[in-house]
């Protein structure tokens, strides 16, 4: 009996052992899908070839070098070295042999040089005779970009000391804010991302193995929206799944729960450009901000719309453009958002109402 009187299911060990596609969907709602169906090795990451294939090489030869593993969200970069630890260590040896650490939370010198340190000079525990692994560890530290300057560098020593019996992993979206002497001493692979056929044909394996009734092109909206994030694409599918309680998904739907601004309104924002009052301009942020739609979402929907207007020359794109980037950043720092989208309408209606010559 359990904590509420109710007998206790008997779990065989056979049931225990089944991967995620075989367990009954009615019984399995509370794993996220992203987790639930995340590769559980090198063979099942898909849209990433070339590091795949290199990281196969390596996988056979034993000789992993240290990897920085860059790219936008959503692309499988976690996913991959993951996938590649249970191929290399086996599922038991590597609880033991691998160390992963969300470098956003966990940023500064002294994790360094505590956690990471101790684990990276640590001697090499006896493998599973079943997966013959490399005679080394592999630390993992996820959202790299976040540490501090002082943790980047106090790594880099310990990269340089442990690297016989420890091999370094950090998996960053920016690149640029990894010191060059860190990133240097690793090999670097760019994840790309995926191409909108392999998305939506991912998004729709998953959504046959849940049961999800997709009318056509809800899958396609889910990934336009989802804009190259898988991660992103399969929360919403989840989120949607659940929404529909038995109907049909469609396209409409899916908008409405990502927050898809009406094409129809974004066109207004846009036909007030130098023509519209200061007045009228105002109405209309004031309408985007009480209907509750994001600022974000108002800036990428308006600047797709600016880059295909006919109407507008390219200057006058370019100046938009600056505008909206400016806004952007003001918004990201906390800035209000009322104000921003009132200052970019107004900034962006006398560029258009400007002549050029």
């Amino acid at each position: 009996m359990d904590f509420f009187g109710r007998p206790k299911a008997d779990v065989s060990a056979d049931s225990a052992s089944k991967t995620a596609k075989h367990v009954d969907p009615a019984k399995d709602r509370a794993i996220p899908w992203v987790e639930k169906y995340r590769p559980k090795n090198i063979n099942e990451v898909t849209a990433q070839e070339e590091v795949v294939q290199v990281l196969r090489s390596s996988l056979e030869t034993k000789n992993l070098p240290h990897l920085l593993f860059y790219g936008p969200p959503g692309t499988g970069k976690t996913s991959t070295i993951l996938a590649l630890t249970r191929d290399m260590y086996g599922p038991d040896a590597a609880k033991t042999r691998v160390l992963e650490l969300n470098a956003s939370d966990e940023r500064g010198i002294s994790v360094i040089r505590e956690k990471v340190k101790n684990f990276a000079r640590a001697v090499v525990s006896q493998a599973d005779p079943k997966y013959p692994s490399p005679p080394y560890k592999i630390v993992i530290l996820d959202e790299a970009d976040s540490m501090t300057g002082d943790a980047q560098a106090a790594l880099r020593r310990i990269m340089e000391k442990y690297s016989r019996i420890t091999r370094f992993c950090l998996v960053c979206n920016y690149v640029s804010r990894i010191i060059e002497p860190l990133a240097s001493r690793c090999t670097k692979f760019r994840f790309k991302s995926l191409p909108r056929d392999q998305a939506i044909a991912r998004v729709k394996e998953v959504a046959e193995l849940e049961y999800v009734n997709c009318a056509d092109g809800a899958v396609d909206a889910l990934v336009e929206c989802a804009e190259g994030d898988l991660r992103r694409a399969m929360m919403s599918l989840q989120s949607a799944s659940r929404m529909v309680q038995g109907r049909a998904l469609d396209a409409e739907m899916v908008a409405e729960l990502v927050g898809v601004i009406p094409a129809d309104f974004v066109k207004t924002l846009r036909g007030a450009w130098g023509v519209s009052s200061a007045q009228k301009i105002r109405g209309l942020v004031d309408d985007v901000v009480y209907s509750g739609y994001p600022a974000s979402r108002v800036l990428s929907q308006l600047h797709d719309l600016v880059i295909e207007d006919q109407q507008l020359n390219s200057l006058q794109k370019a100046k938009i453009a600056i505008v909206m980037a400016s806004v952007d950043k003001a918004l990201s720092d906390g800035a209000d958002e009322q104000l921003q989208l009132f200052d970019m309408m107004m900034q962006a209606s006398q560029i258009t109402a400007q002549q050029t010559v």
